[in-house]
């Protein structure tokens, strides 16, 4: 077996150390407006391209000695050795022993570890994502997806940003949460004789998830389906559990491929119902690129590497704990939420991989809507509230509504908003506006202040030529290795979720307690709550 290289924690390193006396000296007064006026050339230094995705880092809070020192950091901290062990299938999970391989799920025949496996459950699972999509003999017109968390937020997300995309004449649907208030609605809209539902588990024992599909298959006998087989298809490795539920089409994965790294897979079941054949390999082949750059790239021209290292800069030296992000495309309307998991739950550890307890913050806190909505919403914060939170704008160039003038003034408002975060505006500036919804008996000295922006606000600008499957696959596979990244920086193990597991534990002692009211042994406000919800 390929062992783990060992590690150096970022800040056990004389880099960190550098990064940290710059902080509390010259990035003090740094100043972006004072960055691009002194240099012309900031633009074109400060930006990269990657496959399907151009990447402007010259609005943030940075410079190259910074961006210098980081990379040195990402050298002592042998963020490279660790990223070569992962590809190479060493068990970087170390706390569950295993390696992390969704890289594999996504490399061409013969390009990948365990490529004869992979390839085998790819082959099988489009010839069926197929079948289906040949709606006139397969029947089926409602595809339903139950699943939680990596089974729900990747396929979700990826069906909604690919529409034009997708199969016109199915229509896709997600359940995740076990409040029946979830799946309710959903099956308002079902023919049992149409619907084809998918259920999601790696272990077939996912409560939240078992739950729901038990709920469904019971509204489908009891609306007269009767061949439970051809309507439930399941994305499992319990091929036992799926059998007694009455499924006997199963797609499987392996122990090597995390939940939230699993949408290239079988999990991505309805991603490749959605596209058919030629798209989702067109999905996977995007991810394989940005693959290929995060292990051959320079590290100046790396943008995985450029990304995880500017949040540790963020995070850690600069003390910000959260980072907007803002999709200039309604398509991209889950993606925040996506992100949620991939980052929080991949980095959101308070120990390393030596279960030490750490002196500095990890994940940040991941949270956005798609622009313009975000503007009208939570965007007075970002320019005039008292925390500085970056912003990441992911512009598409190219449209496919068809509908004359709105792609332009998208693209606009996308540039206006990381231009103000930049730019901001003086009070002597607001001085000079009249304002027609300002109040008469106000001094206008004291709305100018209430007009004045800070500006020096960061913000890294994603643009795509287009919203296609390579580009997706591109753009989420540049997210995980940033994920990675800033994890190898700060010495945690970004695939394992124990934290998920406590309340689970809990719950399903409670759960008995709802029906025969005993709180003995339970916290005051616990019995108290459960007392008041029977």
């Amino acid at each position: 077996m390929i062992s783990t290289p060992a590690y150096t924690r970022g800040d056990h390193t004389a880099a960190w150390a550098a990064l940290n006396m710059h902080a509390q000296g010259a990035a003090r007064s740094f100043d972006l407006r004072q960055a691009f006026a002194g240099d012309p050339a900031r633009f074109e230094r400060l930006s990269l391209q990657a496959p399907a995705v151009f990447a402007d880092l010259s609005k943030n809070l940075w410079d190259d000695s910074v961006r210098a020192q980081l990379i040195a950091l990402a050298q002592a901290c042998g963020v490279t050795a660790r990223r070569d062990a992962m590809f190479a299938g060493a068990p970087v999970n170390v706390t569950e022993g295993r390696a992390v391989l969704h890289t594999a799920l996504r490399a061409p025949h013969g390009q990948g570890l365990h490529a004869q496996e992979v390839h085998g459950v790819l082959d099988q699972m489009l010839a069926y994502a197929e079948q289906v999509r040949d709606v006139p003999r397969s029947g089926i017109r409602d595809v339903v997806n139950i699943g939680i968390g990596g089974s729900d937020l990747g396929p979700q997300m990826a069906v909604a940003a690919l529409d034009p995309h997708v199969h016109p004449d199915l229509r896709f649907h997600f359940v995740s949460n076990v409040d029946g208030h979830d799946l309710a609605p959903v099956l308002r809209q079902l023919n049992p004789a149409t619907a084809l539902f998918i259920v999601a588990s790696k272990t077939f024992t996912t409560q939240e998830t078992l739950a729901n599909a038990e709920a469904a298959k019971a509204w489908f006998l009891a609306q007269g389906g009767g061949d439970v087989a051809r309507h439930f298809v399941g994305v499992t490795t319990n091929l036992k559990a799926a059998a007694a539920f009455g499924i006997s089409t199963t797609f499987g994965f392996w122990d090597w491929v995390g939940g939230r790294y699993s949408l290239w897979g079988a999990i991505g079941l309805p991603i490749a119902i959605a596209l058919g054949a030629e798209g989702f390999r067109a999905f996977l082949r995007g991810a394989h690129e940005m693959d290929q750059h995060f292990l051959q790239a320079l590290p100046e021209q790396n943008l995985p590497l450029q990304l995880g290292l500017l949040d540790v800069w963020y995070r850690n030296f600069l003390g910000f704990s959260s980072r907007s992000v803002a999709p200039y495309h309604q398509g991209l309307r889950r993606l925040p939420a996506y992100l949620q998991q991939l980052e929080m739950e991949s980095n959101g550890k308070s120990v390393d991989v030596d279960g030490q307890a750490l002196p500095f913050a990890t994940s940040p806190v991941v949270w956005g809507e798609p622009g313009t909505n975000g503007q009208h919403a939570y965007f007075q914060m970002l320019h005039q509230g008292t925390d500085v939170i970056p912003v990441e704008f992911i512009a598409v160039k190219e449209p496919t509504h068809g509908i004359a003038g709105l792609h332009r003034k998208l693209l606009a408002n996308c540039l206006a908003q990381s231009q103000a975060l930049m730019l901001g505006k003086s009070a002597d500036e607001a001085a000079l506006e009249k304002p027609p919804t300002a109040s008469p008996s106000m001094a206008p000295e004291v709305i100018s202040r209430h007009r004045t922006f800070p500006g020096n606000r960061p913000s890294t600008t994603f643009v795509l030529e287009r919203l296609d499957p390579h580009a997706l696959g591109a753009l989420v596979a540049l997210y995980e290795h940033r994920v990675f990244t800033s994890a190898a920086v700060w010495g945690i193990n970004a695939y394992d979720q124990w934290g998920v597991e406590l309340g689970k534990a809990l719950c399903n002692q409670l759960l008995p307690r709802l029906d025969s009211g005993d709180v003995a042994g339970l916290d005051a406000s616990t019995a108290g709550l459960l007392q008041r919800l029977r």
